[in-house]
């Protein structure tokens, strides 16, 4: 949508209602943001979870307004679906037990992770 809006700019659109290249920032800044979380989950850094979750908590009105306010239940229903899904996921036992850090392992666990044969 950035890349859109500034061509858009670029190429003469009218302005003065809405200044498409600072929306056109907007959508960077937020879109880098959601691409550097999902990344940062990929590879297991635990401070994408939190962005993840902020995402998700933003998408909901935004499924709301889709489904009720602009009457597009073909979309927000799905949207909401998503949302919902993806914040049960971030705040299922597994992950908060991981972003909690207790499922870490070191090489004095590992070793020890049998039955206390003393």
């Amino acid at each position: 949508m950035a890349v859109v809006l500034v061509i858009r700019g670029l190429g003469g659109a009218d302005q003065h209602i809405v200044n498409g290249l600072g929306t056109a920032v907007w959508f960077a800044v937020v879109g880098g943001a959601v691409l550097a979380a999902g990344y940062a989950l990929t590879v297991g850094k635990r401070w994408g979870r939190g962005l993840g979750v902020f995402t998700q908590l933003l998408l909901l009105p935004v499924a709301w307004y889709l489904g009720v306010g602009s009457h597009q239940p073909a979309f927000g229903i799905p949207l909401g679906i998503v949302a919902l899904t993806v914040l049960g996921l971030l705040f299922s036992p597994a992950a908060v037990r991981w972003a909690a850090g207790g499922d870490q392992r070191g090489p004095a666990s590992s070793a020890s992770s049998g039955p206390d044969s003393r």
